[in-house]
């Protein structure tokens, strides 16, 4: 089972992944969002904002998100880590139910491309 420091630091480089990424994914990457992401086996939240084409993480906070995140994701820490480390497909596991992704449908529709 991934720990809250490899969550985090898998959220780390997905954030040097998107500042890096050009295109239709760098499109994506630059809303301005608050985001949550509830790890799901840890019972803890990374809360923060998507901003410049970077996620910035505030705050770790213990159980579900303290507030209604504009973007909010949820998986387990091992879905994250493999995500990120390119070992598990975001598509196939949000359409599996593995990872809920949860946003209003304008931004749905142009995080589609980060998929």
């Amino acid at each position: 089972m991934a720990t809250i420091t490899e969550c985090r630091g898998a959220l780390d480089r997905l954030s040097d992944n998107l500042a890096r990424a050009d295109g239709d994914v760098r499109g994506a990457a630059a809303l301005d969002r608050t985001l949550s992401c509830h790890v799901t086996d840890l019972d803890t939240t990374f809360t923060g904002r998507l901003a410049d084409g970077r996620i910035r993480v505030d705050a770790t906070v213990q159980g579900p998100p303290p507030a209604k995140a504009q973007i909010r994701l949820a998986m387990t820490g091992d879905d994250l880590v493999a995500m990120v480390d390119g070992r598990l497909n975001f598509a196939k596991a949000w359409a599996s139910g593995r990872v809920r992704l949860e946003a209003g449908f304008r931004d749905l529709l142009r995080l589609r491309s980060l998929l």
